[in-house]
């Protein structure tokens, strides 16, 4: 075990401690054990060093062994077997540029940002937490606490059709293994049926049942408790993850508990039932919150007839599952009305606030 003030002394040895983009760092007390660094006292885990992480993985590459996963579009998570042959070629397309673009970067100023707030740029690496994204965790916990359980993917058993992503595990001796994650469009998957070989001189049938396409390009890193995006719509392809709508959503779900007084199942929340319906997380893309009163959603809904639940103690608005939470999300945009005309009740899907003759006549045009 050694106590160092600088972990930049130790390992990062080719980089130079003022080159890295979290300087701060360097003032803190580390201990390193195990090529893993943790923070002396008590305080919570610090974001994984994704310049550390490089460092490391470089280091110490040829000690590292791969394995691979696929899962589906359901994220369900298959095991896979593969030739040792495929061995170096598999560091090839999932390891080596990544380690050597965020080495690049920390010799030009990279920054690493959250991803939450960050827009993508050059030189920008963006960063998030691995229990922010639902479908991410339960990829990896599925590997980390199921591996035993998971079935091996067979083409005769399952549909190659239905799988969406591909992930390594790279794994060595009294380490942490880490995750490289990639999506696999249908484009990149050739099935046996339907593709030919060139061979020498003439055309073959295609003798595998399918065969896969794997870009070099660098996608997802989950390192530790943090998931890197290298390249931010193919990971928000992969997880159905678009961080930018969650943080607003977050901030309207924050603004709604702050106004309003909802009451949920035990071991629910307003924020879990958002992250759990992709609709919900769009509709409150543009919620006015403050336009209406707890009264007068509860009104409405009355009046509408929709089966909105009240507690007639508190005045608590009873949500229960999704289909509760898009009633109330509407009654707060007002997205119901009665014809005038025919008394026929609607769900709004879109509308359009007029503002006087002149502009409705441009909307009709």
């Amino acid at each position: 075990m050694v106590q160092s003030k600088c972990a930049c002394k130790n390992i990062l040895a080719r980089m130079p401690c003022n080159s890295r983009i979290a300087p701060n760092n360097c003032s803190r007390i580390y201990i390193m054990n195990n090529d893993q660094s943790t923070l002396a006292d008590d305080q919570p885990p610090e974001p994984t060093d994704i310049f550390l992480w490089a460092n490391q993985a470089d280091a110490h590459k040829d000690e590292l062994e791969i394995d691979l996963f696929l899962f589906t579009k359901g994220y369900t998570v298959y095991a896979t077997n593969y030739a040792k042959e495929l061995k170096a070629q598999l560091k090839v397309l999932f390891l080596y540029d990544m380690i050597s673009q965020v080495q690049t970067g920390a010799a030009t100023g990279m920054a690493v940002r959250d991803f939450e707030a960050a827009a993508a740029e050059d030189n920008v690496l963006e960063r998030t937490t691995l229990d922010r994204v639902d479908h991410a965790q339960e990829v990896i916990e599925q590997i980390r606490y199921g591996e035993e359980t998971l079935e091996v993917f067979r083409e005769g058993d399952h549909e190659f059709k239905k799988v969406k992503g591909i992930v390594a595990r790279f794994s060595r001796q009294g380490a942490e293994p880490f995750f490289v994650a990639k999506i696999l469009p249908q484009s990149q998957v050739l099935k046996g049926a339907t593709a030919w070989m060139y061979n020498g001189d003439s055309f073959q049938p295609f003798s595998a049942d399918v065969g896969l396409k794997i870009t070099p390009d660098n996608q997802v890193l989950i390192a530790g408790g943090d998931i890197f995006a290298f390249n931010e719509s193919k990971f928000i392809r992969l997880f159905g993850y678009d961080a930018k709508q969650f943080a607003v959503a977050e901030e309207k779900i924050a603004e709604i508990e702050k106004n309003f007084k909802l009451k949920f199942p035990e071991g629910m929340t307003f924020d879990a039932l958002v992250r759990d319906t992709k609709s919900l997380v769009t509709k409150l893309q543009k919620v006015e919150i403050g336009l209406v009163t707890q009264e007068q959603v509860i009104e409405q809904a009355d009046e509408m007839g929709l089966e909105l639940m009240t507690d007639d103690a508190t005045g608590e608005i009873i949500i229960m599952d999704a289909k509760d939470a898009a009633k109330f999300v509407n009654l707060l945009n007002d997205d119901y009305m009665t014809s005038d005309m025919t008394g026929i009740k609607y769900e709004l899907k879109g509308k359009k606030e007029l503002r006087g003759d002149s502009e409705a006549a441009v909307s009709e045009g």
